[in-house]
């Protein structure tokens, strides 16, 4: 029997979120191949949204601060930092002899300019593409000394820090050679990338920590437009590591391979558009709710191993998670058939859009489909790839239904803002005043613990608003050579290649 490890303990803190052929098997112990589902949205870390993006580039990019393990943000490009009392001002201090992959040394200008960036600051903002970070619009920055940034906030905000892990940037490279040719100053330095075939790294030997270098010389992501596919290559020796695997693939691995399992602390929705006449009412919303059997969709797709959930928090974020939301809507196909009627909706019809490269939530929508049928509801599955998901879906909000999964952050705030009325990006038009209340006092909210009153207040409205769909957040299930050491799980979307190394 293969070897499964299984990750025990809780991670305390924590978006979203094609086919190749085959290739030189990864038998190099100084070379990794990774199975991974999509092609990035952006090379350019400021104007990635897709959570398959930052899997990969984690790697090359640092922030002042980064993600660790364990879910709370340390420094990387800062050495140290300070907080007024008041939580108005936050000075870090640069780490001596960092330099970005071509060799520049980073300065206070490059932070500033990448945190502006960021924050909105440049008059076509909103035309080029980039991801504006909340939590730095309206900051104040400034150069103090020869190595120090000053950030002044206008008030208090909780995810603040989480802000600074964002990727700091070149500032001397022209705009659009950061979505060409990224340079950062991560373990890992960006070869090549080639649309529907792989991204490429490579060492950076000249990592500023060299007790976190990468041990492995070269690594290639390589993108496979379906998970069998994927296996097959993993079987061949092509692959050396494939992520997101099924159990019915785990059940076929023969010996020489091991099996990581872990949670995910990933938020897995039915996505219902408040623009469909019919999602407008909240009465149908419930009678989705009740018409879901969670635990027997648990079972069949992700055979058990996930936890179920009731609102936009997974209990991975124990200090911030609400318990017992998961049990509000308690299966029931006559209260549904009941509210369906009540709102004039008893023929209700609707179309599911999909990602038809994720088999995962391929497979929740045909077992939503069916036990939505017991309920009356007809629904119909279309399968879209992935970049026509993101243009049309979620950016073009032209749709009814979706299943997709959102991935962990370091602070709650980030995971839940995408439901406020105000969030550019709130493709599924939920609107609630309250929640929207709700979520600024938890961001103004100095306290850890009365920010945790406020974000479990707006669990508990989203989730009797039935405003989505929540699903359940699925262990990742990792295939990996059993000569392959070292696999670190974050509580965030990260495949960190710096701590892989062959036996």
């Amino acid at each position: 029997m293969k070897k499964r490890i299984l990750v025990v303990g809780l991670l305390l803190a924590a978006f979203l979120i094609f086919g190749c052929t085959p290739q030189t098997p990864a038998t190099s112990k100084d070379s990794l191949v990774v199975a991974v589902p999509q092609d990035p949205d952006f090379l350019d870390p400021h104007k990635a949204e897709a959570a398959g993006t930052k899997e990969i580039m984690y790697n090359v990019f640092e922030g002042l601060l980064k993600p660790s393990p364990d879910g709370k943000p340390v420094e990387a490009i800062a050495s140290a930092y300070t907080v007024s009392d008041d939580g108005l001002q936050y000075t870090f201090t640069l780490r001596e002899g960092v330099t970005f992959h071509n060799g520049k040394e980073v300065t206070p200008e490059d932070v500033i300019w990448s945190y502006s960036r960021i924050a909105g600051a440049g008059e076509d903002a909103q035309e080029s593409g980039v991801m504006i970070v909340a939590a730095l619009v309206g900051t104040k920055m400034e150069k103090v000394g020869e190595n120090q940034v000053l950030f002044t906030l206008s008030e208090p905000k909780g995810d603040f820090l989480e802000a600074m892990t964002s990727a700091v940037l070149d500032s001397s490279l022209e705009e659009a050679s950061h979505n060409v040719e990224p340079v950062g100053t991560g373990p890992y330095k960006f070869v090549s990338y080639n649309p529907t075939q792989s991204i490429k790294l490579t060492r950076f030997d000249e990592y500023w920590n060299k007790e976190k270098m990468g041990k492995v010389k070269d690594v290639e992501f390589r993108l496979f437009s379906d998970n069998a596919t994927a296996l097959s290559s993993l079987l061949a020796g092509e692959v050396d590591l494939l992520p997101r695997i099924t159990m019915d693939q785990i059940d076929s691995l023969p010996d020489t391979f091991e099996v990581f399992e872990g949670p995910q602390n990933m938020i897995q929705i039915l996505g219902l558009n408040h623009a469909f006449p019919a999602f407008s009412k909240q009465e149908v919303r419930e009678a989705i709710n009740y018409a879901i059997d969670k635990d027997a969709l648990i079972s069949r797709v992700a055979d058990g191993k996930a936890a179920k959930l009731g609102s936009n928090m997974s209990p991975v974020m124990e200090f911030w998670y609400h318990d017992g939301l998961d049990d509000l809507y308690p299966h029931n196909v006559d209260k549904a058939k009941e509210l369906l009627a009540a709102a004039g909706e008893s023929d209700l019809s609707f179309t599911i859009s999909v990602p038809s490269n994720y088999e995962f939530h391929v497979h929740t929508a045909e077992v939503l489909a069916e036990q939505l049928a017991k309920a009356g509801i007809t629904v119909k599955i279309e399968q879209v790839e992935w970049g026509i998901w993101l243009e049309r879906i979620y950016f073009g909000e032209e749709y009814e239904a979706t299943v997709i999964s959102f991935v962990g952050k370091l602070d709650p705030h980030p995971m839940m803002q995408r439901y406020m009325s105000t969030y550019p990006q709130n493709f599924l038009n939920y609107e609630s005043p309250e929640y929207d209340r709700l979520m600024e006092e938890g961001l103004r909210a100095t306290a850890a613990a009365d920010r945790a009153v406020a974000y479990k207040a707006a669990q508990e409205v989203i989730a009797k608003d039935s405003g989505v769909i929540f699903l359940m957040d699925p262990s990742l299930m990792t295939a990996h050579k059993k000569n392959l050491k070292g696999y670190t799980l974050y509580p965030i979307y990260f495949q960190d290649v710096s701590t892989l190394y062959f036996e």
